[in-house]
């Protein structure tokens, strides 16, 4: 038996917060902030922002061992953090975000009418997070609330490693039958999810506005002076380069177009990991 490259999409995976649900990304930033703040640790929202993506526990360790932060927290425990001191802040870290998830659970605008477009082009809908699954369950139920089930959930704590490594992606596509990696797109706000689809041979679309990197509500992307909107998607673009998005679109609403791209791509013998 020969290989046979696929020719058409059959999944696609779909990050949560940024991508699907909270514009801008607020349930974990926010929180992050609070959890350190508990422990007389300043962290700014910019700062939070910047390992988006990975799993939580991750994120916090990744926070910890930046120079500046590493340097307030010696100040006020006369040490820098061990893992033992992200566990901390981690166990603080959950519940408030398990008590405050629900006040940034509303779908991204567009985001129901993109994923049944998908739906109509044959598409499973797999989901991963950096949520671990206590969260999860509360994000999904919250989403199915509002009309949104997708085929499959997979949290962070559910496989070995999270993103940027490629099993959430990967269990995605054994739960969902799929038969080859390229027939699959990664959709996601931040560069680990980029780096995730990318190490598990999918296509990847990159969503700059409507997550992480903008952190902006969508009332303020709406009403942002088009020029600083393309200075940002600018910004943005040079930041997410080096995870080496195939398509950068601003939110969810515009990946119905660019599925009907790959597809074209795939029937032309275009695969995503020569790509």
């Amino acid at each position: 038996m020969n290989y046979k490259q696929p020719t058409q999409l059959q999944a696609a995976i779909l990050d949560w917060a940024g991508t699907v649900v909270d514009f801008g990304s607020f349930a974990p930033t926010q929180i992050f902030v609070e959890a350190f703040g508990e422990f007389g640790v300043e962290v700014s929202l910019e700062e939070a922002r910047g390992p988006m993506g990975m799993g939580k526990w991750d994120h916090i360790r990744t926070l910890c061992d930046r120079p500046a932060v590493a340097e307030r927290y010696h100040a006020k425990f006369g040490r820098t953090p061990t893992d033992a001191d992200v566990t901390a802040i981690y166990e603080r870290f959950m519940p408030l975000q398990i008590d405050k998830i629900g006040l940034h659970s509303a779908l991204i605008p567009g985001a129901l009418e993109a994923i049944a477009a998908l739906r109509e082009k044959g598409l499973k809908i797999g989901t991963c997070s950096g949520y671990p699954a206590v969260v999860m369950e509360k994000v999904v139920e919250l989403a199915r609330q509002n009309g949104y089930v997708p085929d499959h959930v997979v949290a962070s704590d559910e496989v070995p490693n999270g993103r940027p490594y490629p099993a959430q992606s990967l269990a995605n596509v054994i739960a969902l039958g799929i038969n080859d990696v390229a027939a699959c797109v990664k959709i996601d706000d931040t560069w680990p999810g980029m780096l995730e689809g990318r190490s598990a041979g999918m296509w990847t679309v990159a969503l700059t506005c409507s997550g992480n990197a903008l952190g902006v509500t969508y009332e303020q992307y709406k009403s942002m002076p088009q020029d600083k909107l393309d200075q940002q998607r600018i910004r943005i673009g040079r930041m997410l380069e080096g995870s080496r998005p195939h398509y950068l679109i601003d939110t969810i609403a515009e990946l119905p177009a660019v599925i009907d791209d790959i597809n074209a791509r795939l029937s032309r013998g275009e695969v995503p990991q020569n790509t």
